[in-house]
C-alpha cells in the first residue's frame, strides 16, 4: 500500500474511486490493462490520501443532488479498507450532503456499513451491484482468490434486499472453457431470483483481454488450468473480445429467464437507472470503462 495526492476526484458522470489497484487478485481483471495508466504494481493498492477532502469540496459546490458511483475501477471494499475506513468516511459525506450512491463490490465488508447505507437510502437512494461469476466455491477461490465467495455474496444481496436497498448483479466475466456452462448460468440466475435482485448486467458470455491483463490472465491459466492458454491463443489470438463458443445459447437462456422472472437486463436501461436520482432526464450513459 502507498499513498498519493491527487488533483481531482469526481469524473464528469459523478463516478470516483478512492483507491487505484486492487488486492482481490481476480485473474481476469480488466483494470490491470495498461491503457488505464496504472504504473505501480496493481496489487500494491494506491490510496488517494486527499480524496475525501476533494470529494467534500465537490459535494458542497454542486447545485443539484445526484447519484454518485464508486467501484468501477477498484473495489471500494478492497482489503486495505478494513483498517483505512475511507469508504465509510465517504458514505458519511454522502449522507451529510444529501446525495445518493451506487456501490459496486464483491466483498461482504459492505455489511460493516449497513447502518449508514440504511440512513442514506431513507434520505435519498442507495443501489448496490455485486459481481457473481461461478457457483463452484472452489473455482471461485481460484479465479477470485482474495474476496468473498459466491455464497457469501449472495447472502449480502439477501441482507441488502431485506434492508430495502435495491440490488443488482454483474454477471461478468464468464470465462470460456472455465465457467461458461449452462448449469453455472442457471444456478447463478436462480440465486438472483431467490434474493430478488432488480436487474442483472450481462455484457455477453466471455471476457475481454488487453495488454496488461492478458499477460496476467495467461500466467494464471498456466498456474491453475494447464494447457488452456494454448486453446485461448489458438481461438482468440490477440482479440479484445473473447466470447464463449456457447455465447448465443447462453444469452438466449439468460434473456428468457429474465423475461419470465421480471428481472431487468437491458444494459442501457440499467445504467440509466443506477445513475439516476429521482427522475433526472438529463442522464448521459456511462462508458463501460
Amino acid at each position: 500500500m502507498h499513498k498519493v495526492i491527487v488533483k481531482t476526484i469526481l469524473n464528469q458522470h459523478n463516478g470516483f474511486n478512492l483507491y487505484r489497484g486492487c488486492e482481490h487478485g481476480c485473474i481476469y481483471c480488466d483494470s490491470r490493462s495498461k491503457c488505464y495508466g496504472i504504473e505501480h504494481d496493481f496489487d500494491d493498492i494506491e490510496v488517494k490520501e486527499n480524496a475525501l477532502e476533494l470529494l467534500e469540496e465537490e459535494l458542497k459546490k454542486k447545485r443539484k443532488k445526484t447519484m454518485l458511483s464508486t467501484g468501477s475501477m477498484s473495489d471500494p471494499y478492497t482489503l486495505s479498507e478494513q483498517h483505512l475506513k475511507m469508504t465509510r468516511k465517504m458514505l458519511e459525506l454522502v449522507y451529510k450532503y444529501g446525495y445518493g450512491i451506487h456501490i459496486q463490490t464483491k466483498s461482504t465488508s459492505i455489511l460493516r456499513d449497513l447502518d449508514l447505507l440504511k440512513k442514506i437510502n431513507k434520505q435519498t437512494k442507495v443501489r448496490v451491484s455485486i459481481t457473481l461469476t461461478t457457483l463452484d466455491e472452489n473455482l471461485c477461490k481460484i479465479i477470485e482468490p482474495n474476496v468473498s465467495t459466491t455464497k457469501q455474496r449472495v447472502e449480502v444481496l439477501r441482507l441488502l434486499q431485506e434492508a430495502g436497498i435495491e440490488t443488482y448483479v454483474w454477471l461478468s466475466p464468464i470465462l470460456p472453457f472455465i465457467n461458461d456452462s449452462l448449469d453455472n448460468l442457471r444456478g447463478i440466475l436462480e440465486y438472483c431470483k431467490e434474493v430478488k435482485v432488480k436487474g442483472i448486467f450481462c455484457f455477453g458470455f466471455g471476457l475481454t483481454l488487453r495488454e496488461g491483463n492478458r499477460e496476467y490472465f495467461y500466467q494464471k491459466l498456466d498456474e491453475h488450468f494447464p494447457k488452456l492458454k494454448k486453446e485461448y491463443m489458438k481461438r482468440y489470438g490477440n482479440a479484445y473480445e473473447c466470447n464463449s463458443p456457447y455465447h448465443k445459447y447462453l444469452m438466449d437462456y439468460f434473456i428468457n429467464f429474465c423475461q419470465k422472472n421480471n428481472i431487468k437486463y437491458n444494459i442501457d436501461e440499467l445504467f440509466k437507472e443506477l445513475h439516476t436520482l429521482y427522475e433526472d432526464t438529463s442522464y448521459e450513459q456511462l462508458s463501460l470503462f
